[in-house]
């Protein structure tokens, strides 16, 4: 389980006027042994990810617990500076949320197809996706 905490308002660096909250959330409390002095000492893994609440529904979320785990996630390369020494670190990971049970929603990749051909015309993975997107309008 991990449980809502807090939230921030941002605003997009594109240079719209839109704002948008985020919710930082944390994991449980995880006992880690130091790789230095080999003692073990507490910490909770913590995560922001983004919403589409308003203020006042954001801060209703806060103390909410939801199903599911942060876990650590490869990405590229980037300098930190951790806040209590000043000293500059580079990471190769970040955290990220993940839904128990794994569900994550993503977006089906769509393939462009040519419907100026006749079906016979199609190859069987035009027509398979053609059927597909068939079937998704009906369901819509």
């Amino acid at each position: 389980m991990v449980q809502i905490v807090g939230f921030n308002l941002r605003t997009q660096k594109e240079g719209k006027k839109e704002n948008y909250i985020t919710l930082l959330i944390e994991g449980d409390v995880e006992l880690v042994q130091s790789s230095n002095t080999g003692r073990f000492y507490a910490t909770v893994r913590r995560c922001v990810i983004s919403s589409t609440f308003d203020e006042e529904t954001a801060e209703r979320m806060v103390g909410k617990q939801m199903p599911g785990t942060i876990e650590r996630v490869p990405c590229q390369a980037y300098d930190y500076t951790v806040p209590e020494t000043g000293e500059v670190v580079s990471l190769g990971y970040r955290w990220d949320y993940k839904p128990e049970g794994g569900r994550r929603i993503s977006t089906p990749k769509v393939k462009n197809i040519d419907l100026s051909q006749q079906p016979s015309e199609m190859t069987a993975e035009e027509g398979t996706a053609l059927q597909q997107l068939s079937a998704e309008e009906v369901t819509q």
